[in-house]
């Protein structure tokens, strides 16, 4: 997805035997993926299993992505794909299909021609999820950023970037104990939606949120640095 280039579940019984998540784990990729510290990732996504191993896959992709490492990117974001399509073979679930979703957005963004394959599994990936799970702030999440990605003439749009985001972050109000990650990043994204707006108030207010959440999110640290530095 384009913006990567910037910085940066109705669950059966089945699928919860087969989808063993550590909150902790999520914890440390989010950390490690927090202070751009890809060899911290690498070893979590080598020591990690099932959505764990995907997850910290996913955030390698991104941080190497941003820090100009392409073949790094591409390599664990193949990774990150295999494992999550393995996994959507054994037992469909929406935070499976919505990582997944997010995985071949990522993958279009880092080589456009790849478009025509992955663009169609994008939306089948989140329609499915949302199906699963309408009220997963997650899934949400993920829909917002594809809308943001997605041209104009494709259905992407800013306005429906907002609205989703601002579903999203409404839902992350809601208690949780295991995948818990996106509630900063989608603050997040929401500026920068409304940024392209025109409403760059709005975004600094998102951004502050994002802040406001974790106080230490380094995107949205970034983005209002940038800012600051602009108007100075």
């Amino acid at each position: 997805m384009q913006t990567f280039l910037l910085v940066g579940t109705l669950i059966s019984t089945a699928a919860i035997f087969t989808l063993p998540v550590s909150a902790n784990q999520i914890t440390a990729i989010d950390a490690a993926a927090n202070t751009m510290n890809l060899a911290q990732l690498e070893t979590l996504g080598e020591q990690s299993q099932d959505y764990d191993k995907a997850y910290a896959n996913y955030r390698l992709a991104i941080g190497a992505n941003i820090l100009g490492q392409p073949t790094l990117a591409s390599a664990a974001l193949n990774k990150a794909q295999n494992q999550l399509e393995d996994l959507t073979q054994g037992s469909v679930n929406a935070e499976n299909l919505a990582l997944l979703a997010s995985v071949y957005g990522m993958q279009i963004g880092l080589d456009t021609s790849k478009g025509a394959i992955y663009g169609p599994k994008v939306g089948t990936s989140l329609n499915q999820a949302q199906t699963l799970e309408p009220d997963n702030p997650r899934v949400l999440l993920i829909k917002a950023i594809s809308a943001f990605n997605t041209p104009a003439a494709y259905g992407g749009s800013m306005e429906n970037a907002v609205s989703l985001s601002s579903k999203a972050i409404d839902l992350f109000a809601n208690t949780c104990d295991n995948i818990c990650w996106g509630h900063a990043e989608a603050y997040t994204w929401r500026g920068l939606a409304k940024q392209n707006s025109g409403d760059k108030q709005g975004a600094l207010d998102d951004w502050h949120a994002a802040v406001n959440v974790q106080t230490d999110y380094t995107w949205a640290l970034f983005l209002l640095k940038q800012d600051r530095d602009a108007n100075q």
